[in-house]
């Protein structure tokens, strides 16, 4: 593990190199890495966390002044709700999973002595760029071992502290273990992104985990293929037939057990005839815990007994907004055909939660809901990668192709086909006269 690089094509060339011997070693090598470096982790947790402090007096200040959002500042802290154990627990988690390597995925028999495998392997070397979430290090490079991808990464100067300190205690467990140096390079120069995404070369994928600027600006400058998303603009659509008290704690966990988080809720669409039965307990529970309502006309006048200065009017922007803060965009539709619409047009293709007692409305508002994570009556901060049981993740994607949702293990492979034959030519297999038909039989795994 290297911390400096004198360059980011010597960085990339490194990872690119390490990756051909990470991708050889056994899973009991990769995993006995991912124990090391828990171990030292653990061990250096009161360092760590004193860096962290660090940051996040610098990081509050600045706030302070409007140069940093209040949502980076919670994605900085180490210490709040057991993000730091939760980051050695996402470490043994990965070490538990099956190995990804090496899966046959399909297997069939082309001619006589001639057969096809499909089998997972690497992707190679992965670019991670991360604004503020120190704890992304650990996550990216426990991940990132055990699929046997090298990892560059580069963090944001808001959290600088913490990523050195995490950083070298990794770099020294690493060096007790089977995984190449330049396996996982962590890149501290600044001003080094651009020269990174030009090194399509040596980096196979790029991963950003940030806001909406640093993703958009990432995607508009690198030829690499990039996996995440740019906003998370989640919805809830509340129906007259939702219960009326277990969709108070649904909707109030999506909005304010993490008001910062990619998959917290940020409009809630209700249905017309919900507005007198099961809008006000919702709105009233979410009042309470400090949420503002920004309502179009119709929920506003459903809301008389809210005290007003928890109610504002809705934009036309609030309904195309990531807030990233105790703020709920209401917006009042006659059904699930608006809804569905609705989220289409404006949401962000994370995750979209329908709250209903309706079996077959659910169904297909999640067919039809284009979205990465669709749901019936649960909260919408599921979308994670260890309530999914992948173990940590390294972001959630709203791709269309190769990995959607959280990205665990599965969505840091691809795959390569192995033949096996008997020096056949292609010639003389065919369907015209006097030609071998090929085979194609389906073997068993």
């Amino acid at each position: 593990m290297s911390l400096t690089a004198s360059s980011a094509e010597e960085a990339a060339s490194s990872a690119k190199t390490a990756s051909f011997t990470l991708a050889t070693l056994s899973v009991e090598d990769r995993n006995a890495a991912l124990e090391t470096i828990h171990n030292a982790l653990l061990e250096a947790k009161d360092d760590i966390l004193a860096a962290n402090a660090k940051d996040l007096e610098l990081a509050r200040k600045a706030a302070a002044d409007g140069s940093l959002s209040n949502a980076l500042v919670s994605r900085l802290d180490l210490g709040r709700k057991g993000k730091f154990d939760d980051m050695l627990k996402g470490i043994l988690d990965v070490r538990g999973l099956e190995d990804p390597i090496g899966k046959v995925q399909m297997r069939s028999k082309l001619a006589d002595d001639l057969t096809m495998e499909r089998v997972t392997c690497p992707i190679g070397v992965l670019l991670i760029i991360f604004e503020a979430r120190p704890e992304v290090i650990a996550n990216i490079a426990s991940l990132a071992i055990k699929s046997g991808n090298s990892a560059i990464l580069k963090g944001g100067k808001e959290s600088t502290e913490s990523f050195v300190a995490i950083s070298k205690v990794i770099s020294a467990a690493l060096e007790k273990t089977a995984v190449p140096n330049g396996a996982i390079q962590l890149v501290t120069a600044r001003d080094v992104i651009a020269q990174l995404l030009s090194q399509d070369r040596h980096i196979d994928l790029v991963i950003p985990r940030g806001g909406n600027e640093l993703v958009r600006y990432i995607k508009e400058s690198t030829k690499i293929p990039v996996l995440g998303h740019a906003d998370g603009i989640c919805h809830g659509y509340l129906t007259a037939s939702a219960d009326k008290d277990k969709a108070i704690g649904a909707i109030v966990d999506s909005k304010t057990s993490y008001p910062a988080a990619c998959n917290a809720l940020e409009t809630l669409l209700v249905q017309d005839a919900a507005l007198p039965t099961v809008l006000p307990g919702v709105a009233a529970a979410l009042v309470e815990k400090g949420v503002t309502l920004r309502c179009d006309p119709a929920s506003k006048a459903a809301l008389s007994s809210i005290p007003a200065e928890s109610i504002q009017d809705a934009t036309p922007e609030d309904y195309d907004t990531e807030h990233l803060a105790l703020i709920l965009t209401v917006k009042t539709v006659p059904g699930v055909d608006e809804a569905i619409s609705h989220i289409n047009a404006h949401g962000s293709h994370h995750t979209d939660v329908i709250y209903t007692s309706d079996s077959a409305l659910a169904e297909r508002f999640m067919n039809e809901v284009d979205s990465a994570g669709v749901y019936w009556n649960a909260s919408s901060r599921l979308a994670d990668g260890m309530r999914y049981g992948f173990g940590t993740e390294v972001g959630i994607s709203t791709n269309k192709i190769h990995s959607r949702g959280p990205v665990g293990l599965e969505g840091l492979t691809i795959y390569k086909y192995k033949i096996r034959g008997d020096y056949q030519p292609t010639t003389g297999y065919g369907t015209g006269e006097g030609q071998k038909p090929w085979k194609h039989e389906q073997l068993p795994l």
